[in-house]
């Protein structure tokens, strides 16, 4: 079992974007571009070897980078 932290989520936030924990009730920061948004996301997630999902516009998932944790070799 491992204790693997919850996956960061870049979305889309008012006018501009931000990052939210899965299962979050709220966003942890707003940026003003996606293209700030997903850099943090990203960070935080390989600072924390959790998944990032980045979300589109829509709220849609749009790319999944995992920043490990993953099994190896990988399954399928």
């Amino acid at each position: 079992m491992s204790s693997k932290k919850p996956p960061v989520h870049t979305v889309p936030h008012g006018d501009g974007w931000a990052n939210k924990r899965e299962g979050a009730d709220r966003v942890s920061k707003t940026f003003p571009t996606k293209r700030a948004a997903q850099q943090a996301g990203r960070e935080t997630a390989r600072g924390e070897k959790t998944e990032h999902v980045i979300h589109k516009q829509d709220g849609t998932i749009g790319e999944k980078n995992s920043y490990g944790g993953d099994p190896y070799p990988p399954k399928g």
